[in-house]
């Protein structure tokens, strides 16, 4: 399976509501340092079955988004319950990461 392979299936396995960076993407994957790998596999992904809205960036921006830019991706997020302020992010519970004790899991390898 390639690494792009497995980027899809960590992005698949990311819940509704809930986000990763691209870097915890990267490290579930396999390769810690390929945050920027992840964003050019999610910037070139146009499978409906990977929520690649769902991934973010760790400075607590959002991203861009391949399917209809920031503004539709700030709106995919709101809907799922994350919360946009002036462009970052933030989970439902107030925190700047995922949900408290949400495991995901790796990506087969």
């Amino acid at each position: 399976m390639s690494f792009a392979d497995k980027v899809r299936n960590v992005v698949r396995s990311i819940p509704k509501g809930e986000v990763l960076t691209y870097g915890e993407v990267a490290s579930i994957a396999g390769s810690r340092r390929a945050a920027r790998a992840v964003g050019d596999i999610m910037r070139r992904n146009y499978d409906p079955t990977v929520p690649c809205h769902r991934v973010v960036k760790v400075d607590g921006s959002i991203g861009s988004y391949n399917r209809g830019g920031e503004d539709k991706k700030r709106s995919l997020l709101v809907g799922e319950g994350i919360i946009v302020v002036a462009g970052r992010w933030r989970c439902r519970d107030g925190g700047k990461r995922r949900k408290a004790g949400a495991p995901h899991k790796k990506a087969n390898r």
